[in-house]
């Protein structure tokens, strides 16, 4: 016979552990955070063991509890799947892709028509959240740049991460060598301030610090890249359509790696629902298709030296 210990107690922890306090718990199921707090208690008593250290200002997770937690979540958000699927109209597959806007935008969308046209009964949704966006509980999937380690995902390769100057072909013409570079002129991305420095340093340039405008957004630097504002520092494979159809061009040969990769990410009870296999299988083979396509050697030009 299956044992199910307070399940308000256990969806109380989940949230509290997932969220990281009892008050954001408690907006998320319509309580008081004292109320999660008595529950979370109360399950600590019935299980026998400690799920969290109580400290000024924050909670913080024993090892039993970070335990129980991996194994909860996958549980909630399964549960949440089926329910959505069983009341669901007839016929309807949703899929919730996670992405950042950037990538959204140069990348995903542009070839959404091609899974269409193999997947025509998925209904694609997209949703986009910066770099750091927690990982949703209504996505089938998301793509993030990073290190491969997020607890409680199976994260699958797609594409490195690889840094490249770019600019407008007419501003192209003007750079001889890396050290024509004039920091006024390099755009820069608010959360990833080492891109320039890194690549500067790779092309032994020392003495060039990026002091050009601040976007958000890789996309927003590289549109005003395209538009001759001033040097992006472009991120694979972001730049891959700009560079094959000439809007950008990469003015030094050398790459760097960001040290960071793109992951496919999801739970791992997703592994055997149909709509999320075809689009693993369908994103698998498109993630290849810009190496295949190959780089206009026209659009590379010189060394960095």
């Amino acid at each position: 016979m299956r044992r199910l210990l307070f399940l308000n107690g256990i969806k109380a922890f989940e949230a509290a552990a997932r969220t990281g306090s009892f008050a954001a718990a408690g907006s998320e199921l319509n309580v008081s955070a004292a109320a999660v707090s008595r529950m979370v208690h109360l399950l600590e008593q019935r299980l026998g063991v400690a799920l969290f250290e109580r400290k000024a200002n924050r909670l913080e997770m024993t090892a039993s509890g970070r335990a129980y937690q991996s194994g909860l979540t996958p549980i909630f958000d399964a549960l949440a799947s089926l329910t959505a699927q069983v009341t669901a109209p007839s016929g309807l597959r949703v899929l919730t892709i996670g992405v950042g806007p950037t990538f959204a935008m140069k990348w995903l969308i542009p070839r959404l028509a091609d899974f269409r046209k193999a997947e025509p009964d998925i209904d694609v949704r997209i949703t986009t959240g910066g770099a750091a966006a927690p990982f949703g509980d209504d996505w089938s999937c998301g793509i993030k740049l990073g290190d491969g380690e997020w607890p409680g995902l199976v994260a699958e390769p797609l594409f490195a991460a690889d840094l490249l100057p770019v600019c407008a072909p007419r501003l192209a013409a003007q750079l001889k060598r890396a050290s024509d570079l004039k920091g006024p002129a390099l755009l820069r991305v608010a959360h990833s301030p080492d891109d320039w420095p890194s690549w500067l340093k790779a092309a032994g340039v020392a003495r060039v610090t990026a002091r050009g405008p601040e976007f958000q957004y890789y996309g927003q630097a590289l549109q005003a890249a395209v538009d001759g504002l001033g040097v992006a520092m472009g991120i694979r494979p972001y730049i891959d359509d700009d560079l094959a159809a000439g809007r950008l061009v990469a003015p030094f040969a050398l790459s760097v790696p960001k040290g960071m990769r793109w992951y496919l990410v999801y739970r791992s009870f997703r592994t055997d629902q149909r709509d999320f296999a075809a689009f693993r299988r369908w994103i698998i083979r498109a993630a290849v298709e810009p190496a295949a396509r190959g780089k206009p050697a026209g659009r590379v030009r010189r060394q960095a030296g």
